[in-house]
Order: structure tokens, then sequence, then C-alpha cells
């Protein structure tokens, strides 16, 4: 019998960075509250492995503005809850105007429980030209809880 490993495609995408984009030069950042403790640059930049969470529960919102138009092919979104159950949602759509108008790429719920599913990752291939923002919308909770939004990972190839 003939075999062969074959990489994860999460560890494989994850593994190549020169695939990534270098957010920390091409966009400014807006977003509706941080902790301090866990600031935005946690969950976008490389070497950051914290990640990000909100200071108060609630809806947040996280904006990319980029310098210049930008080519993207992959988003990479990671959550990560292991206190609290709750069902959260997130929406992401990008805009080419500035923020004139949107267009949605995906709009998704996920189930976190303490006692199993604890971690969410998805990866969105697009073929996006000349995206000038790029948003992020979490509900925590949809149930209207005092849930505090987190993002483990955020980022764009």
């Amino acid at each position: 019998m003939r075999k062969r490993i074959i990489p994860d495609r999460l560890q494989d995408s994850h593994s190549h960075n020169q695939d990534w984009l270098c957010l920390n030069e091409i966009a400014e950042v807006e977003i509706t509250s941080e902790d301090s403790e866990h600031p935005i640059e946690s969950a976008l930049l490389f070497k950051e492995t914290s990640g990000w969470r909100a200071s108060r529960p609630g809806k947040q919102t996280i904006r990319l503005l980029f310098s210049e138009p930008q080519s993207i092919r992959l988003v990479r979104l990671k959550f990560t809850e292991r206190q609290t159950q709750r069902t959260q949602q997130y929406q992401l759509r990008y805009s080419l105007d500035g923020g004139r108008s949107f267009q949605e790429i995906a709009r998704q719920q996920w189930n976190f429980s303490p006692q199993g599913s604890t971690s969410e990752t998805e990866e969105h291939q697009v073929d996006l030209t000349a995206v000038t923002l790029l948003e992020l919308v979490i509900i925590p909770d949809i149930s209207g809880g005092d849930a505090i939004a987190s993002l483990s990972q955020f980022r764009l190839a």
C-alpha cells in the first residue's frame, strides 16, 4: 500500500504567512470597543496570540479601512469561547466605495459550549478586487444576554 501524509488545509494555509496581508501596513481599524488587555491588534497581527475582546456586552463592529483598494481571496476568522454557553452570530461584508454601500460575504451563527464546542474557525474563499472597507459585525449572544464578543484571529489573503 502506498500512502502519504497530506497537510490539513487550515494548518497549511496558516503556515504560509507570506500569503496573508500585513494589515498593520495597509489598513486603519475602527472598533466599537475593546478591552485594554485584549486590543484589536492581538487578533490582526501575526505575533499576537491573545486575541481581541470587547469592553462591553452586545453587538460589536470591526472595520478595516484600506489605504489603497485591496484584492482579497481568503478571509479567516477564528472565535474562541471557553466560559459561556451562547449562540453567536456574525456578519462579514465589504465595500468598494469607502462604506457608502456594502455587499454581504457571509452571515453565520455558531453555538458555543464550554463542555464541547469552544472554538470556531471559518475560512471564506472570495474573489474580491478593489475592496476599500471590510466590516465584521459580531452579535455575541443572539438571545440578548450579556456575553462579551471576542475574536482570536482575523486574517486576509
